[in-house]
């Protein structure tokens, strides 16, 4: 059984700037109260004022969200709005607001906005919508009992909501889906031969041109980095997928997506021990990623025109694999004296990001689940960037404060390579031992990106999966970078 490429939960959207006079709806109908945090007397106004005021002093003024039954028993979701919510703060509020509707099984969600600054209704708005898709949304489960599907299908709001735009939120919201249920998929259910199908079958719905470099071309091409990795694999269904995404008249250089997709990775000779080797069918998401932001950016019509390259791959262990102090040759005859078969991405990414360059993009920007180093760094709360580009430190945190999808660089000096030094090739893939691995990572990487075009890496390992959710998305996995990187390529096509 091959499960089926998922389509965007059906969720109809209204918009009334009138509020309701009455608030007493039908049994089935929940409620999200949206309230000013600093100026909470607007509730005095409201038809619930008398009500409102009894059933909120038993909360202490800290409580927020606050989950109560309204004076005829519907299931109300207040929340106290500041005036600078955005981002993140904004996707983690709307989900709190929603959750406990959607588990009490209601069918609709009426949002009330009785704030007095319309954009921030407008945020929160999309963050609810973005929300909802996300929880509506049902992962892969190989399963023959029946999924258990919330019942929720529209959501209407009241208030000064005209500006805002549901169609980004339901974009993203379907890019952020595609990658998490790939990525959900176990390895036996998406090989680098299943996933090319997959991508080939959406593009060709999606009007994207495609050409997928299998290994016997990759080996007439002499992309030794890419096909060190896959040397002791059973099958040779791994390549490298490009799809091209082009609006009619669009002419300029494309920009590139880039993606890490280990679809397993037993770390090679240098073997994985113990429960090291769980979840390694996850290590493809940052190619998920890229594909759902391709999806992304063409349900929004983006006007420039956009590569994606998807690295597929399997790390296996066997008589053929590669050793360590093993020399490959790069795609762009880069030497290369491998250290440890763990570090497979930076291998696969090596000739993908050459072979993007061989026709310069204005610019590149590439997701991988790459190191521990940057785990280490950050947490899981935020992914770790490197560039090519000093100028666009600062825009990079903008962009991920805006979006909600926050990103931290770290730095990208020169003198890092001092320590990849190798005796008998051009670079070392990785050093031996040492913190800063995810540098290290980057500092390798740039060496197979031209330095004409602006490059940025981002590190989502400590993002790929956060227990409980984050934000806005409620499962484990999080299929984090597809909203990033919709805002990314707006500004970049905006310099």
């Amino acid at each position: 059984m091959k499960p089926e490429l998922p389509k965007l939960p059906d969720l109809k959207l209204d918009v009334d700037h009138r509020i309701p006079a009455s608030w007493d709806f039908d049994t089935g109908v929940g409620l999200i109260l949206l309230i000013p945090d600093q100026h909470r007397q607007v509730m005095d106004k409201a038809p619930w004022a008398d009500y409102l005021k009894l059933r909120l002093a038993d909360f202490p003024t800290s409580a927020n969200p606050i989950l109560i039954s309204g004076p005829r028993g519907t299931r109300t979701s207040i929340g106290f709005v500041s005036e600078d919510v955005r981002g993140f703060k904004a996707l983690s509020q709307a989900r709190a607001l929603l959750a406990p509707l959607m588990a009490e099984r209601c069918r609709k969600v009426n949002v009330i906005s009785m704030l007095d600054q319309p954009e921030t209704a407008c945020i929160l708005a999309e963050a609810l919508v973005s929300a909802a898709y996300a929880a509506l949304f049902p992962l892969p489960k190989l399963s023959d009992k029946p999924e258990d599907k919330p019942p929720l299908a529209v959501m209407n709001f009241f208030g000064e909501f005209e500006a805002a735009d549901f169609r980004y939120a339901k974009a993203t919201a379907e890019g952020n889906n595609l990658a998490r249920w790939l990525t959900q998929l176990p390895g036996n259910y998406l090989t680098p031969r299943i996933y090319r199908e997959y991508a080939q079958a959406l593009a060709q719905q999606e009007g994207w041109e495609a050409e997928f470099y299998d290994c016997d071309q990759l080996e007439r091409m002499e992309a030794g980095a890419f096909l060190s990795v896959v040397q002791a694999s059973p099958n040779r269904d791994a390549g490298i997928l490009q799809l091209r995404y082009r609006l009619t008249g669009a002419e300029e250089r494309a920009l590139a997506l880039v993606g890490k997709g280990i679809c397993f990775d037993t770390g090679g000779s240098n073997l994985k021990t113990g429960g090291s080797m769980l979840g390694m069918h996850g290590d493809m998401q940052g190619s998920a990623v890229a594909l759902g932001t391709l999806l992304a950016l063409t349900r929004l019509n983006f006007p420039a025109p956009v590569d994606c390259w998807l690295a597929l791959a399997e790390n296996h262990i066997g008589s053929r694999a590669v050793k360590c102090n093993d020399v490959v040759t790069a795609l762009n005859g880069t030497t290369i004296e491998l250290i440890n078969t763990d570090a497979e991405g930076r291998m696969v990414l090596a000739d993908t990001l050459a072979l993007a360059c061989r026709k310069p993009p204005r610019a590149i920007l590439d997701y991988a689940t790459l190191t521990g180093a940057v785990v280490s760094s950050l947490g899981n709360r935020m992914a770790g960037a490197l560039t090519n580009r000093r100028h666009w430190v600062e825009p990079i945190i903008q962009a991920g404060e805006h979006c909600g999808e926050r990103v931290w660089p770290f730095p990208y000096e020169d003198d890092y390579d001092d320590d990849l030094k190798s005796e008998v090739a051009d670079t070392l893939q990785c050093r031996t031992a040492g913190a800063g691995d995810h540098i290290y990572a980057a500092r390798f990487l740039g060496r197979f990106v031209d330095k004409d075009v602006g490059w940025l890496h981002v590190d989502m390992a400590s993002t790929g999966t956060h227990k409980g959710g984050l934000a806005h998305i409620p499962s484990d996995i999080q299929g984090f970078g597809v909203r990033f990187g919709v805002e990314w390529f707006k500004r970049v096509i905006a310099e």
